[in-house]
Parts: structure tokens; C-alpha cells; sequence
């Protein structure tokens, strides 16, 4: 059936689609960023052009769809599936088939450089274990599926009570990238809080090949992260207890500064981004992180580098001067190209007044870096923490999650 409702110069039609086809149109017109109307309107053309019926689609079970097409379409398509003895909803489902077959999905796009991202700050308790883990799941979600996203490029609106002024949620397909988490942090928080054990102490470790005392393959140590909505793009080097003394033994290694890059080079063939959750430390492991995230030759600038986490209040602004003193020392005297992706205002709630909104809007008249992200201060993430899951995969639709995958496509541009 059509009505006189309409969008522009199209009228809605109503009709019936098979579940999976619907789906299957609403992902593939989203990864190529049209609409669903238009994906029809191409696929009924195709279908009224052919000179013979395609093969018949089982339509059973098929749900109420409607769309919007150009007027007298959706008459001539009535008219053709009468002349060819096929019924409405045969003749859809077969139109919808066809543009897929021939609308492929993209392939993801993979960077030349494998993309390494620090993700740092002086100061603990800021949370850059939970960003790293948000991000690395953000940007393994499978292009296959639809996932919310707030996408916007200012957060000014998060100074403003009034949520109408919010972006509205999008949904869009996942970013399909394959991740590898490293838990450069000796207290293990990320480890743990994906459901895994730190390595023991006195075999193999991420330290022992970063001080050149390897017992066997780095990939060997390396975790997979379970859960559909990653596939085995989703991977974990967790974190062995003997980071404690890495930066003593750090101390007489050849060339300290690229012990990390050496450790890790065996394994960066795999992965299109590798994200680092640092210690809250200004030592020789984080002149090692600083050091893996610069930009390196032929690499386009903002393919790697910092990201760096901080909170709406003051002590989180004095240990950035901290950091960021530390990597302009090492840009200085190493004469690295070290970028900045951007600044992450975590654990953020306006409730609490003037200090947080006046420290965003600090955050935020800084520039350069800029800010990238605003994760709310929500339960979700503590409880996704107690049951050892990810937040991604625990509460997929949660206020932390639609922007943490804002934050994966800003870092990603």
C-alpha cells in the first residue's frame, strides 16, 4: 500500500520483508553511508529492468517495512510483479537481494602503518584503563553489525543541563580493526578486568623481552578476548608482575628507548592498531611507551601517538604539565615527531558543579591537544569491572559505551 504521507517528492509505501533482509539492508546501507530508501529505489529499478524473475526468496515470517520512494514507482513495481505472477513481497524481497548482490559490503580499511596508540597521564585513578580497554573494543567491533554511536565534533554541550542540546545517537557499523591491548602496567588493572591473569612471575613476560632475556615468542603470550561482537580481532598481552623492575632493568639495555618497539615488532604485522595502557610513571618504561608511539618515517601524522587521559578537576591538569614535559624533553633531545591524539575527559559529571564544568571547559579551551572524548562517570563501567567482562560486550547500548565509540571514530579520522 502508498500513502500521501511524504518526504520530499517521494510517498511512503508499506509493505513486508523478511528479517534478515531488512537487516541485512539497514548494515549495508549504513557501510556505504546512503539511505535505506534509496538502497530500495536502486534495487526495484534493477529488479523491473530484468528480463526474467530471479530465484524465489523464502518470504516467510516477513515483518511489516516501509520506506519512501519516488512517486509512480511503487505503482509500476505493483504493476510488474502482476504482469510476472509474483507477489509484492516476493518482488521486494527479490529487488532488496539484488542491490545487496551487487552492493557489496566494503572491505575495512587498514592502515599502512600499523597504528600505535600510548594512552597515558602522570597521575592515577584517571581511568586510562578503562579508556584503553573501551577503545581497543570500540574499534574491534565487527563491521557486520550496527552499533550506537553520539557522534559529534564539539562537546559544548555537555556543559549545557539541557540534553536537547545533545547530538542524536547514529547508528553505524562497527569499525572492524584488529586490536591488540598491552598491559604496560604492573598492577594489572586491564588484565584483570577483561577476565585474565597476569603472567606469573619468572617465566616469560613482555619485561623479559623488552630487557633482552626473551624464553620464547611474545605471540605466545598473547590472549584472545572472547565475545561475538569482536570475532579474534580482539587480543590482550597482559601484564606480568616483573614490570615492577623494568625500569631497573631497563637501565643497562642497549638503546632503552626502542626496547618496547624491539619487543613488539615480531608481533605488529597482525594488527591494524596497538594501544598501550601505561603506568602512572615518568620513568624509563614510559620513555619506552613515548618513544613506540612516535611518528615514524613515511607515517602520516595522527596515525600514532598520545592519548591522553584526564579528569574534570585540578591535580589531573598538574600531572598533564608533568607528561607533557616529559614527551617535549624526549621530541626535544631524541628529536622524535611524537603526536598528540587528543585529551579524554573521563570519569565527567556535571552534577558536581563548577569544578567539573569549569575544568572542561579548561580542558577544552587548550586546543591543541584537543579534546576528543567526554566519558560520563556511569555505573555501568564498575559493574562491567566486578564481572571481569568487557564494557562493550556487557552494556553494549550504556551511555559510557555511545561515547567511547565516538572517541574510537575521533582518534580514527
Amino acid at each position: 500500500m502508498s500513502s500521501p504521507a511524504s518526504k520530499g517528492d517521494r510517498e511512503k509505501v508499506v509493505s513486508k520483508l523478511p528479517a534478515h533482509l531488512r537487516q541485512e539492508l539497514k548494515i549495508r546501507a549504513a557501510q556505504h553511508g546512503t539511505d535505506i530508501q534509496s538502497a530500495v529505489d536502486s534495487g526495484i529499478t534493477a529488479w523491473r529492468g530484468l528480463g526474467s524473475n530471479l530465484s524465489t526468496i523464502d518470504t516467510a515470517g516477513a515483518e511489516s517495512f516501509a520506506t519512501f520512494l519516488p512517486e509512480a514507482q511503487w505503482s509500476g513495481f505493483r504493476a510488474d510483479c502482476k504482469n510476472r505472477g509474483v507477489s509484492i513481497i516476493q518482488g521486494l524481497a527479490q529487488s532488496v537481494q539484488l542491490w545487496l548482490d551487487s552492493t557489496p559490503a566494503p572491505t575495512v580499511k587498514r592502515p599502512d602503518t600499523v597504528r600505535r596508540i600510548i594512552v597515558c597521564n602522570q597521575k592515577g585513578g584517571v581511568g586510562k584503563t578503562a579508556i584503553t580497554a573501551g577503545a581497543g573494543e570500540a574499534l574491534a567491533e565487527s563491521e557486520q553489525a550496527l552499533v550506537p554511536v553520539r557522534v559529534s565534533k564539539h562537546f559544548a554541550a555537555l556543559l549545557n543541563e539541557d540534553q536537547a542540546d545533545a547530538p542524536a545517537l547514529e547508528d553505524l557499523p562497527g569499525l572492524g580493526q584488529r586490536v591488540l591491548l598491552i598491559d604496560f602496567d604492573p598492577q594489572g588493572h586491564l588484565t584483570k578486568q577483561l577476565g585474565h591473569e597476569p603472567i606469573v612471575m619468572g617465566t616469560d613476560s613482555l619485561t623479559n623481552h623488552m630487557a633482552g632475556d626473551a624464553k620464547g615468542k611474545l605471540s605466545d603470550l598473547i590472549v584472545t578476548i572472547d565475545d561475538d561482537r569482536f570475532g579474534d580481532r580482539l587480543h590482550l598481552l597482559p601484564a606480568c608482575t616483573d614490570a615492577f623492575l623494568l625500569d631497573v632493568r631497563l637501565s643497562s639495555a642497549r638503546a632503552r628507548e626502542a626496547a618496547l618497539e624491539r619487543a613488539l615488532a615480531p608481533v605488529e604485522a597482525d594488527y591494524d592498531v596497538i594501544l598501550i595502557d601505561c603506568p602512572p610513571s615518568l620513568g624509563l618504561s614510559m620513555d619506552a611507551a613515548v618513544y613506540y608511539g612516535r611518528r615514524r618515517p613515511d607515517e602520516i601524522p595522527g596515525n600514532s601517538g598520545a592519548l591522553i587521559v584526564v579528569q574534570a578537576e585540578d591535580s589531573s591538569a598538574d600531572a598533564y604539565e608533568l607528561l607533557t614535559s616529559q614527551i617535549e624533553d624526549m621530541r626535544s633531545d631524541l628529536g622524535l615527531d611524537v603526536d598528540y591524539l587528543g585529551i579524554v575527559v573521563n570519569h565527567y559529571d556535571a552534577r558536581r558543579g563548577y569544578i567539573a564544568t569549569s575544568s572542561l571547559q579548561s580542558w577544552m579551551d587548550i586546543r591543541d591537544p584537543r579534546v576528543v572524548g567526554v566519558v560520563g562517570d556511569l555505573k555501568e563501567q564498575k559493574e562491567a569491572v566486578r564481572t571481569k567482562r568487557p564494557l562493550l560486550a556487557y552494556a553494549p547500548r550504556c551511555e559510557q559505551s555511545v561515547a567511547i565509540r565516538a572517541l574510537a571514530r575521533e582518534i580514527s579520522k
